[in-house]
């Protein structure tokens, strides 16, 4: 049996017999394809929500491409002139059938036409824009980015940060130190041995003033009082948290300062390594006594608050040696456990905690 297309095409199927398909050349459907490609990028060149929306900046000035700056910014002043809303009057010549309304929309259109065309970046980015229309999600993300980068230079941010803390925390350490004078002034035996070595310097045992000159009873007080205190400020070291602050450790310095104690600790270690690792040099006093701070997980400040015959004692037990260390460590947690359970303020406690702490229900009316 013959197939109806052969048949059809013996029969003069080009013809359009009853029966026969007509044949349909495919060229037309490619034209239309390509026609509509290539108006494709046009189509899409202007999007809403990017810059000037579907109206060309250039267009909204009424400036061409190649416009310069100033003659932007004129062609600017000229339309903000007469579109403010400040400025605008209805019917004046040049904005027949122009609202108030329709003016303030003409006017944002303007301003956000200039926005875009002052600046070279936005420009730059704009023409590509409208040379490479097809492009985009990417026009979106460059757009979407210069809205949303902060206006302001981050470095500058950073950098009124950075003092603000400085500034905070060079405050609470001075507020800190003078807390603990002021605490220590009271104490009775730092007084009498500020008192015995004011005294001894004669800054107390003052004569008798006559005259005009002579003071009231409250001044002396109050002068004497600042005597001591300078004297318990120049004898006692406080170190810990409460010590005298130092512009040296504001976060400000540190960072500023920071290359300097990156250098000094990498040439430290360079040395330790070589003179301890590959000399086999015996430890000096004071790398015993960094060792067994290291060990003890203290900061400098902590160790140096420990009184000397502690710190003796850590090198007669020979503490810088990781085992005598553990061994140590072990004993004074024994210790500890032993004190506090023969402690009667701990005992006292316990019993506390197991007849009537805390959760535990009672009906005892008081």
């Amino acid at each position: 049996m013959a197939d109806p297309t052969e048949r059809c095409r013996r029969r003069g199927g080009g013809g359009g017999l009853a029966g026969c398909p007509r044949t349909t050349k495919p060229w037309w459907r490619l034209a239309v394809l390509l026609f509509s490609v290539s108006s494709l990028p046009a189509v899409t060149a202007l999007v809403d929500g990017l810059y000037c929306g579907t109206e060309v900046c250039y267009d909204v000035l009424g400036v061409t491409r190649e416009a310069a700056k100033l003659d932007i910014a004129r062609a600017y002043r000229q339309l903000a002139r007469r579109y403010h809303p400040d400025r605008f009057r209805q019917g004046e010549p040049g904005l027949e059938g122009e609202t108030r309304e329709s003016a303030h929309t003409k006017f944002l259109l303007i301003a956000t036409a200039y926005e875009t065309l002052k600046d070279e970046d936005a420009r730059r980015d704009y023409d590509y824009m409208l040379d490479h229309p097809e492009e985009y999600y990417q026009h979106y993300y460059t757009y979407y980015r210069r809205q949303l980068t902060p206006k302001v230079d981050v470095r500058i941010v950073i950098l009124v940060t950075i003092c603000a803390i400085s500034i905070f925390q060079y405050y609470s350490w001075h507020s800190s130190y003078n807390e603990a004078i002021n605490y220590l002034v009271t104490v009775p035996k730092y007084r009498i041995q500020a008192t015995e070595i004011a005294k001894q310097q004669g800054l107390l045992n003052r004569t008798k003033e006559k005259g005009k000159n002579r003071r009231t009873k409250e001044e002396i007080r109050e002068q004497d009082e600042e005597v001591i205190r300078d004297i318990i400020k120049n004898k006692i070291d406080i170190q810990g948290g409460y010590q005298k602050p130092n512009l040296s450790d504001i976060l400000l310095c540190q960072i500023v300062l920071s290359p300097y104690y990156l250098t000094q600790y990498a040439s430290w270690y360079a040395s330790w390594f070589y003179r301890f690792t590959i000399c086999r040099e015996e430890y000096g006093e004071e790398e015993k006594f960094y060792i067994i701070r290291r060990n003890m997980k203290m900061s400098q400040s902590q160790f140096d608050g420990v009184d000397e015959t502690t710190r003796q004692s850590f090198l007669e037990k020979r503490l810088w040696i990781r085992e005598n260390y553990e061994l140590h460590r072990n004993e004074q947690e024994e210790e500890m456990k032993v004190k506090m359970a023969t402690d009667p303020r701990m005992k006292r406690y316990r019993r506390w905690m197991k007849n009537e702490g805390p959760g535990r229900l009672t009906f005892i009316d008081d």
